[in-house]
């Protein structure tokens, strides 16, 4: 044997098995993968990480089990691809399920790959992404797959508010995996090929005799219209992967770190007349708080969140003087934006996401009140919109809020009232805070005196402008500090950067605990 030869065998061997970890399931069920319109495991990790910064963990690793014929289908990797990388130069960890593997099924070795990655970035502080397509749960494992589902569910919880957790649903995910994107901080659908459910629509039919197909079941619309579940709906794999990029270009690697920060050309003492005339004149007459939003932040740019659910309350990202900020708006196009179950669970859930990972929060308010109706007080409306109140009382980030308009009832003092410790509350010239509005308290007050009037109308449109008079403005509660500045809208930009800059230092703590008991 010459010198050396061994060498180049081994060298040779371990191209020969990485070559074959790469292949998966085999050129067929790649290609049959592709032709189903999805990305392949490997192909989602190259176009997520920076180019060339992929760095692999447990190429060979296969799984255990010898029953039901597993002994002979041995596949390097065991359907799904761990390791770490770049994303604009911001190191992640990341997992990639296989659905050419086995289905991308979780078996034990599976599970403990996964488990590798999310030790690995709570113990340096950095995100972890998870690609899921998977068919759920080895049934040839039994109890052992079962057992490596609760092994990550516990990573995903202990990692909770420590570092950023994103979850891109790009196939099925149903069963008890679906648990694990539900724990983590953002879940990325894609259209028409990823779905999630905990029982599929045959087992529905048995048990229900409902029909219903996978799509309208769990589909990517489904959980970003109706439940909630979802926070965005990719057009395709390569759409959700620009996605989390994006996405992760807002946020910290972990709880100790402040956002990543961003130069902008866009003056911070920026003037936008046009804001002074966005606001309608009439309470009732709705606008779209994106209008204000778009105006005021860096270079007009607003990464919404869960953008289809919830309309009535806009949540999302932007950045003020480069810095990243959360966004929670009420929205007047939107019935009103008033608060109702499902935008105080979104709002409250998107504020204490901030508060875990140091974005300042800025909240823009125009809010009639809680929605009233026999539904909502049956399903709970006192518990959620106290999920919000507690949200925003809880958080110790900078908190700023702009009245814009209305600001009536116990919804004034939740969204982020100079009450529950919000730092610095605006208000514009158009700002009604009030108990209620002026026709509702008027007919409450005045209910005698109109029923016995012999022109009641007259006296009604008296009595309504009086009460307009004194409480529709900002200018009681600012004579009480509830409000710190009522301010021209074309200033507004102006007036958030200072704040946020005088703010940027700010020491606030909660009493010491091992945790609060949030209404959920």
């Amino acid at each position: 044997m010459k010198p050396g030869s061994r060498a180049l065998s081994n060298i040779e061997k371990l191209n020969e098995l990485s070559q074959k970890a790469e292949a998966g399931g085999g050129h067929g069920r790649l290609q049959k993968q592709r032709e189903a319109g999805k990305m392949t495991a490997r192909e989602r990790i190259d176009l997520l990480l920076d180019e060339g910064t992929f760095e692999e963990f447990d190429k060979f690793v296969v799984h255990r089990s010898n029953d039901f014929g597993m002994d002979k289908q041995r596949i390097l990797g065991d359907g799904v691809v761990t390791g770490h990388g770049m994303v604009n130069g911001r190191e992640v960890f990341v997992f990639a399920q296989d659905f050419t593997v086995f289905g991308g099924s979780l078996s034990e070795t599976h599970a403990e790959k996964i488990c590798k990655v999310m030790d690995f970035a709570m113990k340096v502080g950095r995100p972890v992404i998870g690609l899921n397509d998977s068919g759920g749960a080895r049934i040839q494992e039994g109890v052992v797959s079962l057992g490596g589902y609760a092994d990550i569910f516990l990573r995903n919880t202990l990692a909770s508010g420590v570092i950023p957790q994103i979850s891109c649903i790009m196939g099925p995910c149903a069963g008890g995996a679906v648990y694990s994107p539900a724990i983590t901080d953002f879940n990325v659908m894609v259209r028409d090929t990823s779905y999630m459910f905990i029982t599929g629509p045959d087992v529905i039919k048995t048990v229900t005799h409902e029909d219903v197909t996978k799509d309208k079941l769990g589909g990517a619309m489904t959980h970003n219209e109706r439940s909630g579940v979802a926070h965005f709906a990719a057009d395709s794999d390569e759409h959700a992967l620009q996605l989390t990029r994006e996405l992760l270009s807002f946020i910290p690697s972990n709880n100790m770190e402040s956002p990543p920060f961003v130069p902008t050309d866009d003056p911070a003492d920026r003037e936008e007349p046009e804001l002074d005339s966005i606001v309608p004149e009439s309470s009732n007459q709705p606008y779209d708080i994106r209008s204000i939003v778009e105006k005021v932040v860096d270079d007009g740019y607003f990464f919404e969140i869960q953008e289809h659910f919830a309309k009535n309350i806009v949540v999302g990202f932007a950045r003020l003087g480069g810095y990243s900020v959360g966004i929670v708006a009420n929205q007047p196009a939107f019935l009103a934006g008033v608060l109702d179950i499902n935008a105080s669970v979104k709002a409250a859930r998107f504020v204490r996401f901030c508060d875990c990972f140091n974005i300042p929060l800025i909240t823009f308010e125009d809010v009639p009140g809680f929605l009233p109706g026999v539904d909502q007080e049956h399903y709970g409306i006192i518990r959620h919109g106290a999920k919000l109140l507690y949200a925003f009382a809880e958080a110790t980030v900078p908190k700023i809020t702009v009245i814009t308009r209305k600001a009536y009832g116990g919804a004034y003092c939740v969204m982020a009232s100079k009450h529950i410790r919000t730092d610095v509350n605006f208000a514009y010239p158009t700002a009604e805070i009030a108990v209620m509005g002026a026709e509702g308290a008027v007919g409450l007050l005045y209910r005698k005196e109109l029923s016995s009037a012999t022109n009641p109308e007259k006296v009604r449109g008296e009595k309504v402008a009086e009460f307009q008079d004194k409480f529709a403005n900002p200018y009681v509660a600012a004579e009480r500090g509830f409000i710190d500045e009522v301010i021209r809208p074309a200033h507004t930009r102006a007036k958030l950067t200072r704040a946020l800059h005088m703010l940027r230092d700010k020491r606030d703590t909660n009493p010491p605990k091992k945790h609060g008991n949030i209404p959920l």
